[in-house]
């Protein structure tokens, strides 16, 4: 079976792609596509991920999952989404590192599914923005238990996503900047089905709906409408420009507020950020998605 597991992460727009998924549930289950929802799996994948930390599965743990998965029913392939995969958002960043539990939990989870084919499907979110919304979420806030011996400055994404790597080399992943949302969509909703990009699908433009006004979104589907043979590069270009005019800025704009950051800080995190995309983009295994 093909296992996708979209694991967030946390505050990029994850309960939003959950919703999308559903919303095409019934076409995706006519192709053997399985999309439960949440509350089938969440819990219970949580409490035998932490039980594993004790002692390995039973030979059944694997039937018994997708029992509660699939219902009774089958699939060829089931599309889990829980930005808690990896780690809570209280525990998100700890001593420096953005989930540093994750390898280990997939880890985990290639052994409850030794013989299926898991991929993981992510976004990831520029920490200048996304580390004071784990920072105020954190279990322990003091700066030993948050940073340890670390600064803003040496986060990095690709570190979590090398060791996932290299813990659960049978899995691979597949990463997305949570910036280039809008832009990418359809193709993140399609990837993680396993589908065509000239596949229709329900919803692939709701985080687009969601960041430009109401006249530029009647504008932009007059204009698809007009120009119904536009390839998915021609759409991407055709959305930005679009977004150029009709942004939300409240939407678009994040205020970052963090104690003791400056302007100065927040640059030189992006552009860290930025460059780590490409040195994502080199790791073996790992498919980066980009507009």
């Amino acid at each position: 079976m093909q296992l996708v597991l979209h694991t967030g992460v946390h505050f990029t727009e994850d309960e939003r792609l959950l919703k999308c998924l559903l919303r095409n549930q019934d076409d995706f289950a006519s192709r053997g596509i399985k999309v439960p929802g949440p509350s089938t799996y969440r819990n219970l994948f949580r409490d035998t991920l932490n039980a594993m930390h004790k002692t390995a599965p039973s030979e059944v743990a694997r039937d018994v999952l997708l029992d509660a998965i699939l219902d009774d029913g089958s699939a060829e392939r089931v599309i889990l989404s829980d930005a808690n995969f990896f780690r809570s958002p209280a525990t998100a960043l700890q001593q420096g590192m953005l989930y540093s539990a994750a390898p280990v939990r997939m880890m985990r989870m290639a052994q409850l599914f030794p013989d299926d084919d898991i991929s993981i499907f992510m976004a990831i979110r520029n920490p200048a923005s996304l580390v004071p919304v784990l920072f105020e979420k954190a279990a322990d806030q003091s700066p030993d238990a948050f940073w340890g011996d670390r600064d803003p400055e040496d986060l990095r994404w690709s570190e979590t996503i090398r060791l996932l790597r290299e813990t659960a080399p049978e899995i691979p992943v597949t990463v997305w900047c949570n910036e280039d949302a809008p832009l990418i969509w359809a193709q993140v909703i399609r990837d993680m089905a396993g589908l065509t990009q000239d596949t229709k699908i329900k919803g692939g433009f709701d985080l687009l709906h969601s960041i430009m006004s109401a006249e530029g979104m009647q504008r932009f589907r007059g204009y698809l409408d007009t120009h119904p043979d536009m390839s998915e590069a021609q759409k991407r270009r055709v959305i930005t420009a679009f977004l150029d005019k009709f942004a939300l800025e409240e939407e678009i704009e994040e205020e970052i507020d963090m104690p003791g950051w400056t302007e100065e800080l927040v640059e030189e995190m992006t552009a860290i950020y930025d460059a780590d995309v490409e040195v994502i983009r080199a790791i073996p295994g790992v498919t980066l998605i980009t507009p």
